[in-house]
């Protein structure tokens, strides 16, 4: 892997330039790995020889790739309905993959029963310092390569650790900077947990981007985010399936949940200064994509 990963300016289809980050092109195709491999590595050094976790696919993928690298088998459990292509790329890191449930917190509920059962450690997403750790890289990253710190940040939130870690390494060290987080519309929970100032349940959730799909916040995460967060926003289905065509017009492949910050960009028309844009990953069903190149106003609004 080489790092830091790029940052490259990107003309915005509303003609304002903007800045990519680009965690899309690591080999895994997504951010995952800066908090998993950390954490992983926590774990076989406290003796572990297996780990147990739960994801729709790119976490389940970074912890895959990071057992690998330091001697853990790993066990992903994933809602029946996953990506077919995160599912694979699971799979291909070596892991053993458990399909179970209706979402990503009712196979978490089953893969916290099996790793009690067989006292492995359960990685649960958004529950380890070290992922907060990792994912501050982010923000070394972006400052380094810019020089000065840009006056917004748009993060992509599903739930809450990597806009949480790149908010603890703008607090070190570019406390100015506009942290925004975004999230989807069908999958409000962390939006709503935001506003409320604590964690809130939500019955729905029905986003395509299975990177911002959760259901269930979690408190710690809910707590950080309203520490370092300045602003969340919220996208519908339609915004990120038109911003994955705008970034496919770029040669930028990009799945939901990494088109999420530039769907939020008109939002923040009146904000001056340079923007940031996290690209979070490009793991998305082939079927999918092609959907949302041809057809975007398919999807709700």
């Amino acid at each position: 892997m080489t790092l830091p990963t790029p940052l490259e300016s990107f003309d915005a289809p509303s003609g304002r330039t903007v800045y990519l980050k680009r965690e899309d092109v690591h080999e895994l195709g997504a951010f995952k790995w800066r908090g998993a491999l950390p954490t992983v590595e926590a774990y076989r050094n406290r003796g572990a020889s297996a780990v147990v976790t739960a994801s729709t696919g790119n976490h389940g993928a970074a912890v895959a790739w990071s057992g690998r690298r330091v001697g853990l088998d790993a066990i992903v459990y994933a809602p029946e309905g996953a990506s077919r292509a995160k599912l694979e790329l699971i799979a291909a890191q070596g892991a053993e993959v458990r399909l179970t449930g209706h979402d990503l917190d009712a196979a978490k509920e089953e893969g916290v029963r099996f790793a009690a059962k067989s006292a492995a450690p359960f990685f649960e997403d958004g529950a380890e310092q070290t992922q907060y750790d990792g994912y501050s890289w982010i923000a070394d990253e972006v400052l380094g390569q810019m020089g000065t710190p840009p006056s917004t940040l748009l993060v992509p939130v599903g739930n809450g650790a990597l806009i949480c870690g790149i908010g603890q390494g703008l607090q070190r060290r570019a406390a100015t900077t506009l942290l925004v987080g975004v999230a989807a519309k069908e999958a409000p929970v962390m939006a709503d947990s935001y506003r409320a100032r604590r964690p809130v349940g939500s019955g729905r959730m029905a986003t395509f981007a299975d990177g911002l799909a959760v259901r269930v916040a979690i408190p710690a995460a809910v707590e950080r985010v309203n520490a370092v967060v300045n602003r969340m926003l919220v996208v519908s289905e339609r915004a990120m399936a038109r911003a994955i065509g705008d970034y496919a017009k770029a040669g930028i492949r990009a799945e939901g949940a990494a088109a999420a910050a530039l769907a939020a960009l008109p939002q923040l028309d009146h904000v001056p200064g340079d923007i940031v844009l996290l690209v979070t990953g490009r793991n998305i069903d082939e079927e999918l994509y092609r959907r949302a190149l041809d057809d975007p106003e398919s999807f709700p609004d």
